[in-house]
């Protein structure tokens, strides 16, 4: 299942001409304000590479940083009005790609993998 999401996320961010971990970045901005330092956490990835991957973002266009307010140190990364208009759209072009797998399941199988996907989430 991993490497079928992954494809999927793949293909959809290929359509938007973006990489994976460009989407990956929009999905953890879309109702978060986080500092550079929180995004490599949340991605796994070095700062400078985060930093290079969200300059870039901002010379396209789709994020914006700004100083943190609480720590002149900090900078924050928001989504900028079109990246916002263009999360719903990957938001649907995954879920019309997943839901085929999904339908194969039962209403009470969905509830279940829901639940049970939460769990192991730790929400």
């Amino acid at each position: 299942m991993s490497f079928t999401l992954m494809a999927v996320l793949t293909e959809v961010a290929a359509e938007h001409d973006l990489s994976l971990t460009q989407l990956r970045v929009l999905g953890i901005l879309r109702d978060r304000e986080p500092t550079m330092a929180d995004l490599a956490t949340f991605t796994g990835l070095e700062r400078s590479t985060m930093s290079g991957l969200i300059d870039r973002a901002a010379q396209r266009g789709l994020v914006t940083k700004t100083a943190d307010p609480h720590d002149g140190r900090s900078v924050r990364v928001t989504l900028t009005e079109s990246a916002r208009r263009l999360v719903p759209v990957i938001t649907a072009a995954v879920g019309d790609r997943i839901t085929p797998l999904t339908d194969q399941l039962s209403a009470a199988e969905q509830k279940r993998l829901t639940a049970l996907l939460t769990k192991a989430l730790g929400h």
